[in-house]
């Protein structure tokens, strides 16, 4: 077999991280962002005293339904300058090499074939694929219903910019990892594969890590061969992907990223005298060159009775990719700064989830990755608990935890206002100023609800809506003035509201919208249409005022009407995250939002809808 003098090509991709010590996890049950009761049914009213047979008893509590975090930038490059040769070519896990169907492993590599290897009778079914169950918070079975694979793939290959909507992206993360039916005309490993690649590029690397590992090896195809890789490369995991190099090597043979990996298994399975023998193969046929070589080498020094010892320096390297970002996190050697600019937003969201990586590293790239979705508050104010108690965090950061806690505990409500308004005022950017509100969220919420607080309820309620803690935030519909930014934010994210709003309310807000072409006042009038929240003839006269036409469709429009008279409510959700692309919420069309918020609403996502009409709002 000749590998020729030829350099890695590698993936980028959306990555989050496990270190080489830790276990290999598929977390079947991943984080929810939601806060406990979001989207359950409203409280039954008390029943009125009456002489009549007494009141049929309200239904009881819904068990709480975590949600699915959400979906970050997808199919941004991480290489800012791809015209120039770095010391590995990138190269797109769609665009697979020719594979040559004659390659022969030997009979070495079928001795190390995964000893969980099993035979095609006892592997698990294909028929259906997916982390969470309905019991989970995942949507059900049939929730694509009868959509054929290659239609799904390609609006999953569609999603080809950043979802800019935090709410967004939670929705389509649990789209992705419910567990579905496998659709017709399309392999159900490949249909698996598109899914984990499309949360590697929105920042969920664990969640697509715990995807491809619904998978026994034996059925894997040479696409989900390839995104598994990218998968435990995106969670710093190169131990994970040992039990697939056999068959993946025989499968992508010219692929250097196997080739690679094959010493390093044999390190870490204590082979050293193997691992040493094909590094130097790799050596002399150039598979690898520069820091991507040293990495590989300093992964297998890793390896039970690894004695090597490789100083890593990233001062000359120029481009960042996943193979850096992976091996390096791994082996305690994080790339810098500099080269975390390169990347696109999403990889933000892996660096803050990465276990391994410093405090400091995560809370640099906190902001980012709680707006994109992959953090939810909870998780946030663990972070910055944990910094607060690190003797080795700087005093900046220690200033802010300490802040936090103050907005939280502290001893007068004026005290905690001041926190938090703190915490808000020192964001530096659109996206930070939202992270600012998610982190506070649970603060916010215990704010009790009073008209001399008018002047900050709106960053109170854009902060606690933020988390979904809509409950918290419908006790202030009686204290906020009619008209008002605030009033707007319950109008459309109360979960018990069912008044239909009057055109006063409406142009009072108009009068005071200082957005550019009044875009919030659209925003309000198609979220509101969506939901049914308007008085029909409020809605016409309003919209005439605006220049709006809710009637106007489109190709994606009636897909997304079409989809939600079938009742699928995944098909819907993928179709949202379409609408939902761009750098922020100034590139939303009003339109979009109404078929969004309609058709979510229609396939009983209606709490979702609430909460992207809120995220309308309050972003822009």
């Amino acid at each position: 077999m000749r590998l020729g003098f030829r350099k890695i090509a590698f993936v980028s991709t959306a990555i989050a991280v496990t270190a080489i010590s830790l276990p290999v996890l598929g977390q079947d049950n991943p984080e929810s962002l939601l806060p406990p009761g979001f989207g359950d049914p409203a409280p039954a009213p008390a029943p009125s005293p009456a002489p009549a047979p007494a009141p049929t008893p309200a239904p009881g509590p819904v068990a709480p339904r975590p949600a699915a975090p959400a979906t970050p930038s997808a199919g941004s490059s991480i290489v800012s300058d791809p015209g120039s040769v770095p010391d590995i070519s990138l190269r797109s896990p769609s665009s697979l090499l020719d594979l040559d169907p004659e390659s022969d492993l030997g009979e070495l590599e079928e001795a190390f074939r995964p000893r969980y290897y099993l035979p095609k009778s006892q592997r698990r079914s294909l028929k259906k694929i997916g982390v969470l169950t309905t019991e989970s918070g995942g949507m059900s079975e049939d929730s694509f219903g009868a959509e054929g694979g290659e239609y799904l793939t390609r609006l999953i290959k569609n999603l080809n910019g950043p979802i800019f909507s935090r709410w967004g992206s939670i929705l389509l993360r649990r789209a992705l990892l419910s567990t579905v039916n496998s659709p017709d005309n399309v392999e159900p490993a490949d249909w698996v594969a598109e899914r984990a690649w499309r949360l590697l590029l929105i920042g969920e690397a664990d969640a697509a890590r715990a995807l491809v590992l619904k998978v026994d090896g034996g059925n894997y195809t040479p696409r989900l061969y390839t995104v598994a890789m990218q998968a435990h490369l995106a969670t710093a995991d190169p131990a994970g992907i040992c039990p697939f190099v056999p068959d993946g090597y025989r499968v992508h043979e010219d692929t250097p990223t196997w080739a690679m990996f094959r010493p390093i298994c044999a390190s870490l399975s204590g082979e050293q005298r193997r691992a040493t023998n094909l590094l130097r193969s790799a050596r002399r046929d150039k598979v690898a060159t520069g820091i991507d070589y040293l990495l590989a080498e300093k992964t297998i020094g890793a390896g039970f009775a690894g004695r090597r010892a490789v100083t890593i320096k990233w001062d000359e390297v120029q481009y960042f990719n996943n193979w850096r970002f992976g091996l390096g996190a791994a082996t305690g050697v994080e790339p810098p700064d500099f080269l975390y600019r390169q990347a696109g937003r999403h990889v933000q969201g892996w660096r803050a989830r990465a276990p391994m990586l410093s405090k400091e590293s995560r809370m640099k790239a906190a902001d980012i990755a709680a707006a994109l979705g992959v953090l939810s508050n909870s998780a946030m104010v663990d972070l910055y608990a944990a910094t607060f108690d690190d003797p080795e965090a700087g005093d900046d950061l220690r200033a802010r935890a300490s802040t936090l806690r103050q907005a939280y505990v502290g001893g007068s409500l004026s005290e905690r206002i001041s926190a938090m308004q703190a915490l808000w005022d020192r964001s530096n950017g659109m996206m930070a100023s939202y992270s600012a509100k998610i982190l506070t969220a649970r603060a916010a919420a215990q704010i009790p609800a009073s008209a001399e607080l008018s002047d900050q309820s709106f960053d109170l309620l854009a902060s606690m809506l933020s988390a979904g803690y809509d409950r918290n935030a419908a006790r202030w519909t009686n204290v906020v003035s009619e008209g008002s930014d605030a009033w707007a934010l319950l109008a459309v994210g109360n979960p018990t509201s069912s008044a239909n709003t009057d055109y006063g309310a409406l142009d009072e807000f108009a009068d005071n919208d200082n957005s550019e072409n009044q875009l919030r006042s659209q925003f309000l009038l198609a979220a509101l249409a969506g939901l049914e929240r308007v008085e029909a003839e409020a809605q016409q006269e309003f919209a005439g005022d605006l220049n709006l036409d809710l009637t106007q469709t489109s190709k994606w429009g009636r897909a997304i009407q079409s989809a939600a008279q079938r009742g699928q409510s995944a098909t819907v959700a993928l179709l949202a995250a379409v609408g939902m692309q761009g750098r922020d919420w100034n590139a939303m069309s009003p339109l979009h939002l109404y078929h969004i918020t309609r058709s979510l609403k229609r396939v009983g996502l209606e709490p979702e809808a609430r909460m992207i009409a809120v995220e309308a709002l309050s972003r822009t």
